[in-house]
Order: C-alpha cells, then sequence, then structure tokens
C-alpha cells in the first residue's frame, strides 16, 4: 500500500506511473505468485459507460487491452483496460504484447503522467462467462473496480475495469484529515 498526499489506497502502485510489476509486487506480499495472461488487444467502439469515464462520444474508438490475473495460477481477476484510440495507435498500449514496465508508465513516458484517480467499486452477481472464467461456482459474487486515470490537466487516459472473485478480496482506502 502506498501513502501519497492524503489518500492511502492499494491501487497507488497499479496507478503511480512507476515501472514494474505491481501485481506480481502484490502477490508476493500475500504470499503468492501474481501472474498475467494477455488474452487480446483491440481496437473497438467505445461502450457508454467507458465513453463517459474516457470523455468521449459513445462509439468512439478505443484500444482494449484484456487480460486475466493469476494467484498461484489460478484466475482471480479480469481486467480490461481501455484507452483512446487516438492516444494509443502506433505505441505498445496497440500491440498484442506485454508492456515493459506497464501501461501507466507508458503513458507517462508519451507525455500522461497520472495526477488523479477515480474509482468506483460495487458488487454483483458473475456473469456465466465470468463463472467459466474465474472458475466460480454458481451463484458467486464478484467485485467490480472501475478506474479512471487522468492527467495533470484532467485528460482522462485509461480506463480500467478490474471484475474480481470476492474470495478473500479487501480494497482498503484511507483518508488523512
Amino acid at each position: 500500500m502506498t501513502n501519497v498526499g492524503p489518500w492511502t489506497s492499494v491501487s497507488m502502485p497499479y496507478a503511480s506511473g512507476q515501472r514494474g510489476d505491481a501485481w506480481g509486487a502484490e502477490a508476493a506480499e500475500h504470499g503468492g505468485v501474481g501472474t498475467q495472461k494477455l488474452l487480446s488487444v483491440e481496437e473497438v467502439a467505445a461502450p457508454a459507460t467507458i465513453a463517459r469515464m474516457l470523455g468521449l462520444t459513445s462509439g468512439e474508438a478505443v484500444v482494449v487491452r484484456r487480460r486475466l490475473m493469476l494467484f498461484d495460477g489460478r484466475p482471480v481477476e479480469l481486467t480490461d483496460s481501455y484507452y483512446p484510440a487516438t492516444m494509443a495507435r502506433g505505441t505498445r498500449l496497440a500491440e498484442a504484447r506485454k508492456i515493459p514496465g506497464g501501461a501507466v508508465a507508458l503513458l507517462a513516458d508519451l507525455g500522461h503522467p497520472p495526477r488523479r484517480i477515480s474509482e468506483d467499486v460495487s458488487a454483483r452477481l458473475a456473469t456465466a462467462d465470468e463463472q467459466t472464467t474465474l472458475q466460480l461456482g454458481e451463484p458467486s459474487c464478484v467485485l467490480v473496480l472501475a478506474r479512471t486515470l487522468f492527467t495533470e490537466n484532467d485528460l482522462p487516459t485509461e480506463a480500467s475495469v478490474m471484475t474480481m472473485t470476492a474470495d478473500g478480496r479487501q480494497l482498503r482506502y484511507e483518508l488523512t484529515p
């Protein structure tokens, strides 16, 4: 967990723009090995929710990177990260391969360092596809974390939707007055 300004959040290592494997480090803190599998990278029309998160028009082009996060080889999270296509085209964000140092560090290298984060957390029943991919029973609940990264001048650069198994998962936020 990282302390930045008045907020402390388990999300900060992922959104700091620092190079490294934040998921691997978090998993190691919990006594396991964190890996990920890149499922796909494609340019698509932005769904309404993603368009809203990125300040785009519904249907505007975005690049989505879909990943499956694993803890000791067990699937624990589906992560879909979206980038405005105008920002991602011609960069590693649009390539179907791992990004050394992470996507947020690449965004910083491209002149878009993160300065503000907005997150929404919700819970719901898992869909049939999520139950299969995350190896969940029926019915099962999932946690959904929707996070948007903004630059210094409030430009949204990344919208991520993380669908997590609820087993033993805890999201922690603290505010220091």
